[in-house]
């Protein structure tokens, strides 16, 4: 059967978890373009003393797409504990920052990494130009950096109003073309899941993407959370998340999926201690009435951790792409 040309776009675990699937079906040409913010951790101190692109989410994307995975991630993941350079890098991005520096490019030093993985797809930058990522928030202030974005202090803080990139060295900033070509090509295009403003938007906001998906053949699902997030989606329902991003893309989207199952009461409970709440849809709402909405136990419960279960999203995407090919059947 032939593969559906399929590009996501993402950051974080939730495109892990969306890959990791995805690569299982084998139903999918995966095109992976992640976002190039990440400002925390061995990604953050590795940005900062070498000066290059954050490998953190790349790193998670090349994992996921690999078919050594369980092996790969055990090693990869690794961090150092006893040279004090390299205490608390995890050695896949130090394996990923030496190959970048030995061929002299970011994008080079990715495919490298991907090819002793023996990836199954492509994993795309959104840009190779150095950016940070800034939040305007209700009040005014602004808070630079996606770490600080994504881990807010205190027990309060206004909602995010925008966000923005401030180029490092260049007066902005540009999409990797490959990216375009990519969206262009597609039969199928999936955003999310992930943290909204620091994991799917800054994609969004490199000059060249939102246009690029405006002008896309092929129909575009975005992935809901399961679960809100404070600092960045509290007190969200199922439409805040899909008007934001149809704010950004200045389109409609062709549809939205979201997990129907529902976590057990002591995990809700201890969820909602971190001021997070499980994402819901008002089916009463006249809003959804001429929306394609796709909803399923898509739930994974493991280790007490509250995401998408792979296996169940890939399958659901399956049948998106099925029903795409027996539309396609019927126009011709």
């Amino acid at each position: 059967m032939k593969k559906t040309q399929t590009v996501t776009i993402g950051g974080g675990s939730g495109q892990f978890v969306l890959l990791s699937g995805l690569r299982v079906s084998g139903r999918f040409a995966i095109t992976s373009v992640v976002s190039m913010v990440d400002s925390g951790g061995s990604t953050g101190r590795l940005r900062g003393e070498y000066g290059i692109l954050p490998p953190g989410d790349l790193l998670k994307c090349i994992l996921a797409l690999s078919p050594h995975q369980e092996f790969a991630r055990y090693f990869l993941l690794k961090r150092f504990r006893e040279d004090r350079r390299l205490r608390g890098h995890n050695a896949g991005n130090m394996l990923l920052t030496m190959l970048s520096r030995y061929t002299g490019s970011f994008t080079s030093g990715v495919q490298a990494l991907a090819e002793i993985l023996d990836v199954k797809g492509r994993i795309l930058p959104v840009t190779t130009d150095k950016a940070t990522l800034v939040a305007e928030l209700t009040d005014g202030s602004r808070i630079y950096g996606e770490q600080a974005i994504d881990m807010p202090r205190g027990t309060q803080r206004e909602k995010i109003r925008d966000v923005y990139l401030v180029p490092h060295h260049s007066d902005q900033v540009r999409v990797y073309p490959p990216v375009i070509k990519a969206i262009e090509a597609a039969e199928l295009i999936i955003l999310g899941p992930g943290d909204l403003f620091t994991s799917i938007l800054p994609n969004l906001i490199v000059p060249g993407v939102t246009e690029a998906l405006r002008s896309a053949t092929a129909p575009i699902f975005f992935v809901i959370n399961v679960m809100t997030k404070y600092g960045e989606t509290h007190r969200f329902k199922a439409r805040d998340f899909v008007i934001e991003l149809e704010t950004v893309l200045r389109r409609r989207l062709d549809g939205i999926i979201i997990n129907s199952a529902k976590p057990n009461a002591p995990l809700l409970k201890a969820y909602r201690e971190q001021k997070a709440d499980l994402v819901v849809v008002d089916t009463s709402d006249d809003w959804w009435a001429d929306r394609r909405l796709v909803a399923a136990d898509l739930l994974d419960t493991t280790g007490g951790v509250v995401r998408h279960d792979s296996r169940k999203l890939a399958a659901l995407i399956e049948g998106i792409a099925e029903d795409l090919i027996r539309r396609d059947g019927k126009a011709s």
